[in-house]
């Protein structure tokens, strides 16, 4: 496997990959990192033809936290025929009626998905976060540590939902908007809102 992106984020893909077995060889980025913690074979850009034949070859993940950029880069390595892969952490628990998109998707460790939920391609379900019964996480959205989503709550396309945020059951979050760590969120949200607070206001 190889991580488009070597940073924080990327370094807990590589933990979530090697507990699910897949040896990460490799990353890719605008430039070499000079920290480098899992000696990792430096690739260049991910656009580059050498990064391109390692990441039809060797699959990857675009282990970048940023949802704009993330999802920029998963469109033009789309348009290049290549699709990430998914990224499980061997400690989370998805119930079997749960549907999680086929590309891109990253469920880090001790994270819950309960019965019915939908992760759409690109989202992130951060460490030990839980997605109740009938949620729906869109594309691109992010769901930080710890964070709580009650039943039947939808969050839009590039939605950011901080850590330990808790979203009361039945809300919809529209797409990019900011959810600020800690904040409980008892109302609807509109698109490109920042809320923050208890109650999120």
């Amino acid at each position: 496997m190889i991580l488009i992106g070597y940073s924080g984020h990327a370094f807990v893909l590589y933990g979530i990959l090697q507990s699910a077995g897949r040896e990460v060889i490799g990353y890719c980025d605008r430039e070499a990192k000079e920290y480098n913690p899992f000696n990792l074979t430096y690739l260049g850009s991910e656009t580059s033809e050498a990064a391109i034949s390692a990441l039809q070859k060797d699959g990857f993940f675009i282990a970048v936290g940023d949802n704009k950029i993330r999802k920029k880069v998963f469109i033009e390595l789309e348009e290049k025929g290549l699709l990430p892969e998914n990224a499980v952490h061997v400690t989370a628990v998805i119930d079997a009626s749960a549907k999680i998109a086929n590309n891109g998707v990253m469920i880090a460790a001790l994270v819950a998905i309960n019965p019915l939920a939908v992760i759409g391609k690109g989202a992130i379900c951060n460490t030990g976060c839980i997605i109740e019964h009938e949620c729906e996480v869109g594309e691109f959205a992010h769901i930080g540590p710890g964070a709580v989503l009650c039943g039947n709550v939808k969050i839009g396309e590039g939605t950011f939902v901080g850590a330990n945020a808790v979203i009361k059951q039945g809300i919809k979050i529209g797409s990019n908007v900011m959810i600020g760590a800690g904040s409980v969120v008892v109302k609807d949200v509109a698109d490109n809102l920042t809320v923050v607070g208890v109650p999120a206001k």
